[in-house]
């Protein structure tokens, strides 16, 4: 589970993200829903402890990850905004490398990775070179490589962003499936049909502030719209003339 209680940070005079708090549940697929620009990628970096927030807390099963963001961050399987792939290693080898980086052993890695490997469908480019992936099979091997160590909290940066329809329905059934298994999954999105398709809650920001929170069918009550695309126009709109 992870909870963010009015976390902020500015770049100079840039307040990109203004007292953003939300909590993901386990079990739950929780989405931070908004237009580019407006703050996700900031606030799920200092959620995954990669920037430490000027102000406020975030928690990760009970660690507060700026007092502790090495224990925080192994809670923690993330797929960051840039993929970042060794492109001279294959996917498997990729893999292998993150999970010698866990304290993984030689067994618990080939194994997990075999696991993957067959649940992503990448059985026909495990063992190539990375470079000259297209773009589904890069977000495959990148969310393999940060989920190896089989983390309770799995934090997505845009992770269909570009991707096919059917590498996107892929990573879809994945999503599922680790709720399924009562994992705590955080992602960011632009992409109302994505979150639409596969999310429980669903927290709006705009200009790097929270304008609303809850499900879908919650939003379009809120903002009495028949569809989440209204729904996020005329909830960022109203927040922006509040």
């Amino acid at each position: 589970m992870i909870t963010v209680e009015n976390i902020s940070k500015s770049f100079g005079e840039v307040q990109a993200v203004k007292d953003v708090s939300l909590v993901a549940e386990d079990g739950k697929i929780t989405a931070l829903l908004g237009a580019n620009g407006a703050g996700k990628t900031t606030s799920m970096r200092m959620i995954y402890a990669l920037i430490t927030p000027q102000t406020g807390v975030v928690t990760v099963d009970g660690i507060n990850s700026t007092d502790d963001p090495v224990s925080a961050r192994a809670r923690m399987g993330v797929l960051p905004d840039a993929r970042g792939l060794y492109k001279r290693l294959t996917a498997r080898e990729n893999m292998a490398y993150f999970g010698r980086l866990q304290g993984m052993s030689e067994a618990q890695i080939k194994n997990r990775s075999g696991e993957l490997i067959e649940r992503l469908g990448m059985e026909k480019f495990a063992d190539r070179q990375t470079d000259g992936f297209s773009q589904g099979q890069r977000v495959k091997v990148a969310i393999a490589r940060a989920i190896l160590h089989d983390p309770q909290n799995i934090l997505l940066d845009e992770p269909t962003n570009g991707l096919d329809v059917m590498s996107t329905r892929a990573i879809r059934t994945f999503l599922r499936e680790e709720k399924a298994r009562g994992k705590c999954i955080l992602f960011s999105s632009h992409v109302m049909q994505e979150v639409s398709a596969v999310c429980d809650e669903i927290t709006v920001i705009d200009a790097g502030a929270v304008v609303a929170v809850g499900t879908e069918a919650e939003l379009l009550a809120q903002s009495n719209q028949s569809n989440l695309e209204d729904a996020f126009v005329s909830l960022v709109t109203a927040g922006a003339g509040a």
